[in-house]
């Protein structure tokens, strides 16, 4: 379980394919705090760590997490917001995240709003239940607040929200672009519910 807050900045160094991907990140969390079978989530994706070293974890990346992710993520060089699994009396900061990406979604547009920057995406229609304008959604790992949403008459549904200055630092979204490709999950809350709305009309 996490909150959507990044705590780090990592950045792929070496991909070896093993039928799965093994995959080598540079991070500034100490390798000693870091236990074999821990959960770090990685641009949103919770992945398991079967290796460590001096500046870096090892995690094996199935071919279906590959599938159900961004486009190009997977690659020597892409940075990775990573945050590690919350513990009993962490503060939770952002919301509710379970790291199972649900889509993805692509820039649209990017436009300065103040010292912030609004960030337009469009995804499938199948993930349209589930935004709200003032709801969470999780963007490459980043808990953010949805400010719109508005549904295209192609069946796509766009959506958009403000990257604070901290966020653009701390963060990768300070670097996204039109056309680019991000992982995207849902608030838990709002997949419960739609699950209980859809079986309630089953029984009716």
């Amino acid at each position: 379980m996490f909150t959507g807050i990044v705590s780090d900045v990592g950045e792929i160094v070496s991909i070896e394919d093993r039928g799965d991907l093994r995959v080598r990140i540079r991070t500034a969390y100490d390798p000693a705090t870091i236990d074999l079978g821990a959960s770090i989530a990685c641009s949103g994706v919770c992945l398991t760590v079967v290796g460590t070293g001096a500046d870096w974890f090892d995690v094996d990346v199935s071919a279906e997490s590959v599938r159900r992710t961004a486009a190009g993520m997977w690659v020597a060089g892409r940075r990775l917001n990573l945050e590690r699994a919350l513990k009993l009396g962490d503060e939770l900061g952002g919301h509710i995240v379970t790291g199972h990406v649900d889509g993805v979604a692509t820039v649209m547009g990017i436009c300065p709003e103040g010292d912030s920057h609004r960030v337009d995406f469009s995804v499938d229609a199948a993930l349209a239940p589930f935004l709200a304008p003032k709801g969470s959604v999780t963007v490459d790992g980043v808990s953010l607040t949805v400010n719109e949403v508005t549904d295209q008459a192609d069946a796509s549904t766009h959506f958009a929200i403000n990257i604070i200055p901290h966020t653009q630092s701390v963060t990768t979204l300070g670097g996204l672009a039109p056309d680019q490709s991000v992982n995207i999950e849902i608030d838990v809350l709002a997949r419960y519910l739609q699950r209980m709305e859809a079986y309630r009309g089953k029984t009716r």
